[in-house]
């Protein structure tokens, strides 16, 4: 048997992605304290989400070029459960950035803004890691649907 490298790939993105889900959890439990330092859990936590989304991104035209259509024929419902994961995906990607930034920027600002950016990046990170998860999740019953 041939190694399959998109099937392997795909297989990578999956774990990769539970894994950014799991790493996104830490900087919101560490965040609820507004003077904790994070530097490595925020820098981890963007660094895994977005190397999660270069690889689903790297895919996607495969995807969409041997998987949308079957997947769609096959079942409806799982082909716009793959549709929702992307639009989750992206929305912790995109949260995930806005945490790290606010964080960052909480060094950086003034006094009275620091205890907000602290607290938008909790929130941002708290978000991040639920649309994170439910993307997995989605990701996963997709896949034992219909792989590469």
């Amino acid at each position: 048997m041939a190694l399959d490298l998109v099937r392997l790939q795909e297989h990578v993105h999956g774990h990769v992605g539970w894994l950014a889900a799991a790493t996104l959890v830490h900087p919101a439990i560490l965040l609820r304290r507004v003077n904790r330092r994070a530097h490595v859990s925020v820098a981890l936590a963007v660094a895994v989400v977005t190397l999660a989304a270069a690889m689903g991104v790297a895919m996607y035209t495969r995807y969409r070029d041997s998987l949308r259509q079957p997947i769609f024929a096959g079942s409806a419902a799982v082909g716009y459960l793959f549709e929702r994961k992307e639009h989750l995906a992206f929305g912790a990607v995109a949260l995930a950035w806005a945490g790290g930034a606010s964080y960052a920027a909480s060094s950086w600002a003034a006094d009275e803004l620091r205890r907000p950016l602290r607290v938008a990046a909790h929130r941002a990170f708290v978000a991040a890691a639920l649309f994170a998860s439910a993307s997995a999740l989605l990701g996963t019953i997709v896949a034992a649907y219909k792989t590469f």
